[in-house]
């Protein structure tokens, strides 16, 4: 059974931070990215699975 992560951030350099920093520890991307819109904080936000 392989590990599966999703990473979400702010979309700022926070989070493409913590996506390189999976990618440095073996984490492989995975499928495509996500963005939306959240109403509770009016911000965009970022996700990526990895593997």
């Amino acid at each position: 059974m392989k590990l599966y992560r999703f990473l979400s951030g702010p979309d700022d350099s926070s989070f493409c931070h913590k996506v390189t920093a999976a990618l440095n520890k073996g984490w492989h991307l995975f499928g495509s990215p996500t963005y939306c819109y959240d109403k509770q904080t009016k911000t965009m936000r970022c996700g990526q699975a990895v593997v």
